[in-house]
Formats: C-alpha cells, sequence, structure tokens
C-alpha cells in the first residue's frame, strides 16, 4: 500500500516537472542540437510567480501581469534556467534570497517594473550571470557595496530611473587603474541615461573615460543630462564641467629627515585635489648601508602599507595625514611615500628616514708615561711653592704691608699666602 502511494507522489511530480503552468504556453525549442523549454506567462490573471514551472525551463518570461512581488526562493526548482525576463509587472519589492540556486542563470530583465531599490547581495546566488536590466524603474540610490556584487556584470542597464549620485566604487571597477586588474579586462556596455544626475566629478570622469581610445566601457548614450539639484532644469553634461575635476597634489612636510636611535618621529604630508582626495601611507624600500646586518635580521615585506596615526580633511578640497613613528630603529629608516587618490588620478610624495646610532670612536694607542722624579704632592712641606709663578712679586709685599692684620674670625680660617694673593688680585 505504501509502495503504491510513493509510484502515485513520483508519477505526479514527474508531471509536473514536464507540464505547464496554467494560462501560461510552453515551447520547445532548438539551440543546436540541444532542446530548450521555453515557458511564457502573459495573462493578466497571474498575480504571482508560478510554481508549477518544468524544472527543464531554459528561459521564462513574466511579462505584463500584476505581479507585485517576488517572493523568497520563487525559482528554487529552476536550476537550469538561462533566461529570466520579469519586465513590465507591478513589481515593487524583490527579497533578498529570490534568486537562490539559479546558478546557471545568464542573463535578468526587470524593465518596466515599480522598484525603488533592488537587492544587490542577491547577485551572489547568480554566479554565472552578465546581463542585468533595471531599465525604466524608480531606483533613486545605488549604493556604494553594488560594486561587490557587479563584476561579472558586462551589460549593465539603469536608464531611465531617478539616480542622482554614481559611487566612486563602481567606477573603480569599471575603469581600473593598472596593475589592479587581474587577466583581461572585459568590455562593458551601460545604460546610464535618462537619470537626473548630479554634475559632479564621478559623472564627469565616467565620460572623459568611456571616450578615451580603447576604453572598456561603451554608453548607450553619451549625451547624459546632469542638474545642480533636482529641483532645477536639467543641463546637458558637456566638456566645461570636467573642470571640476582636480587631480591631487601632494606636499610633504619634510622631504629628508635624520633622527637619533630610540628618538620618535611624526611624518606628515597634506594633499589638496576635487574629490577630496584619501593619503594612504607606504614604506617602500629600507637603508642598508649603515646597518646591513641589522637590517638583515629585521627583514621586513616591502612595500608595505602604513596605518595612519591621524588623517582629517579640514574642508572640501583638504586632507593632511600623519603617522608616528616611537622609538626609531635601524628597521624604521628608508623611503616612505604618502600616496593621493581621487576619481581625477593619483599622486605620490617621497620622505626620505635616516636613524643615527652613536658611533663607536676607535682605539688610540696608550702613550707612555714618564716617570717623575718628584715625591708625590702629599710628601710636600706644607708651604713649599712649586710654581715660580707663585712667588710674591714686589707689587705683592707691597700690598701686604698696607693691610691690617686679620681679624679673630678671620683667623679661625687660615689661608696660605699665595691663595690670599690670589684673592687680593682680584679685587
Amino acid at each position: 500500500m505504501h509502495l503504491l502511494v510513493l509510484f502515485h507522489i513520483l508519477q505526479s511530480l514527474l508531471l509536473a516537472a514536464h507540464s505547464c503552468p496554467s494560462l501560461c504556453s510552453c515551447h520547445d525549442g532548438k539551440s543546436g542540437i540541444a532542446e530548450l523549454r521555453l515557458v511564457q506567462c502573459s495573462d493578466p490573471g497571474i498575480t504571482a510567480v508560478p510554481i508549477s514551472v518544468p524544472a527543464d525551463t531554459v528561459k521564462l518570461r513574466l511579462e505584463k501581469t500584476p505581479i507585485s512581488k517576488v517572493s523568497r526562493a520563487a525559482f528554487y526548482n529552476l536550476s537550469e534556467l538561462r533566461f529570466l525576463w520579469l519586465t513590465y509587472n507591478s513589481i515593487t519589492l524583490i527579497h533578498p534570497s529570490s534568486f537562490v540556486n539559479l546558478k546557471a542563470l545568464r542573463e535578468l530583465r526587470l524593465d518596466g517594473n515599480l522598484l525603488t531599490s533592488f537587492p544587490w547581495e542577491g547577485l551572489r546566488d547568480m554566479p554565472r550571470l552578465q546581463t542585468l536590466g533595471l531599465h525604466n524603474n524608480r531606483l533613486s540610490s545605488l549604493p556604494a557595496h553594488a560594486a561587490l556584487f557587479l563584476p561579472n556584470i558586462t551589460y549593465l542597464d539603469l536608464s531611465s530611473n531617478r539616480l542622482t549620485i554614481l559611487p566612486a566604487e563602481l567606477l573603480d571597477l569599471w575603469f581600473p587603474l593598472p596593475g589592479q586588474s587581474e587577466g583581461q579586462v572585459e568590455r562593458r556596455i551601460l545604460g546610464l541615461h535618462d537619470n537626473p544626475w548630479l554634475c559632479d566629478c564621478q559623472i564627469s570622469m565616467l565620460m572623459s573615460l568611456s571616450m578615451t581610445l580603447g576604453s572598456t566601457v561603451v554608453l548607450m548614450d553619451q549625451l547624459l543630462m546632469c542638474s545642480k539639484s533636482l529641483s532645477q532644469s536639467e543641463l546637458l553634461q558637456t566638456q566645461a564641467e570636467l573642470s571640476r575635476c582636480m587631480r591631487p597634489s601632494v606636499q610633504p612636510a619634510a622631504t629628508r629627515v635624520i633622527s637619533p636611535m630610540g628618538s620618535n618621529v611624526i611624518l606628515r604630508c597634506d594633499a589638496t585635489g576635487y574629490p577630496t582626495p584619501t593619503l594612504t601611507w607606504i614604506k617602500t624600500s629600507t637603508y642598508t648601508n649603515c646597518c646591513q646586518q641589522d637590517n638583515l635580521d629585521n627583514s621586513e615585506q616591502l612595500p608595505r602599507i602604513l596605518e595612519s596615526f591621524m588623517q582629517e580633511s579640514p574642508r572640501v578640497g583638504v586632507r593632511w595625514s600623519i603617522i608616528s613613528l616611537n622609538g626609531l630603529s635601524y628597521k624604521d629608516a628608508g623611503e616612505y611615500r604618502c600616496q593621493a587618490r581621487n576619481m581625477a588620478g593619483i599622486s605620490e610624495a617621497l620622505i626620505k628616514l635616516k636613524v643615527m646610532g652613536i658611533t663607536k670612536l676607535p682605539h688610540l694607542p696608550k702613550k707612555s708615561r714618564k716617570i717623575s722624579s718628584k715625591p708625590p704632592s702629599k710628601y710636600r712641606k706644607p708651604y713649599q711653592i712649586s710654581a715660580i709663578t707663585n712667588v710674591p712679586s714686589v707689587k705683592d709685599n707691597q700690598i701686604l704691608s698696607s693691610i691690617t692684620p686679620f681679624s679673630s674670625n678671620q683667623a679661625k680660617k687660615p689661608q696660605s699666602l699665595v691663595t690670599f694673593l690670589e684673592h687680593v688680585r682680584k679685587y
């Protein structure tokens, strides 16, 4: 009896796997020698994502329906799905886990909906996704963390939304600096037009870099509209706006620093630029001319990024930073670079630090001592005068004869003749 029930369950599951959902149409197509299952649902009576879509479906189109939300794991059983079109519905909410198990998905289109936000972290469940269409929605912000989930997207359409600011992290992703990208950089197609962009450096740099020869980024529409604020009339982005971007300029407090071993040193640099640059300290080399053995014993991996002791931006376009090196040793000696970076470029300044130690004095040969024939001073007579310069002169005798005798208090402190004369000469 139990076996019979199990058989009916399996049979119903198999039929459901190959049956077409109600109010939908299913087609079998071919791609080369492989057969593809295509499912299209466009009936106004569909109010939720169908749960009986065949498991072998490769392309699913849910279009022009009153569907308002996509629930969690809505397509979990469609592990072979490659194309998912959810266009021109009334979708306002997508659960972050709506796309779980869509490991084969290559294309996701959500054009023409009512989305005010998109769960960018949900892109992790679609590792092979290359095309993402969000045209004609109500997106008002593009978060910086979206760049973490877009490295594999080569076609991104964000046109006809309400976006105003383009995060710098996306420009770093689309226009990587030399040496930062691994392997060959893929060409990307971006749709950013028909948004009320603010006229800032990010938009200017995007237009400028996309127009350079050999750029890997292609804009669907080169004429972006931007405005100073959403309430003002829109203005056409022109080359004149590029003047707002200023490459960083770095000025160190000192380019050469010499300090003794064990002391404390503060290195400082100031940078200007627009947008306000960020500052990074990097130790690039060490000195080995003074104390090579000490440096070998304390070898470090270079270049090495150092943590700023303090970094502040007193106003827009200006930033300063310092690092503190306490208890200097020979391994601290070397070259330090203060690197400033913004969307307009990179600039850096070099600071050389030299650590001075205690120099050992060379051994001098000991001089031979002459053995004096005179007896030690402690064996001399009490009032014996050994130096001829201490003998009283005629003038001294005249002075002595004119001085009154000592008082009784002075007599308590006897002095030698020579000492007394020297005291008198001072006056």
